[in-house]
């Protein structure tokens, strides 16, 4: 369920603005997007797995939250991103 190393070491490179960049927003949303994606299908395997449901709601705020300071702070950045990973606005 959850990213592995090498997972996560291929969405900071894709994702990263410069050289080292480990935290800048569109990479925790990336990573973030990840583990909701796998918790997604968890969820729709497993109906009944009421814990894992809230850790997915749980991740879809602070997503939803990291979206809205990017949308804040750079516009471009954020449609950019949507785009690239595919959400909706």
């Amino acid at each position: 369920m959850s990213v592995t190393a090498e997972r996560k070491q291929e969405l900071i490179k894709e994702f990263a603005l410069h050289g080292g960049d480990v935290g800048s927003s569109e990479v925790q949303v990336a990573i973030l997007t990840e583990r909701i994606r796998n918790l997604t299908d968890h969820v729709n395997i497993h109906k009944k797995d009421y814990h894992t449901r809230r850790g997915l709601l749980i991740l879809v705020s602070k997503r939803r939250r990291l979206l809205d300071y990017l949308k804040r702070v750079s516009e471009s950045r954020y449609l950019d991103l949507i785009k690239r990973l595919g959400l909706r606005k």
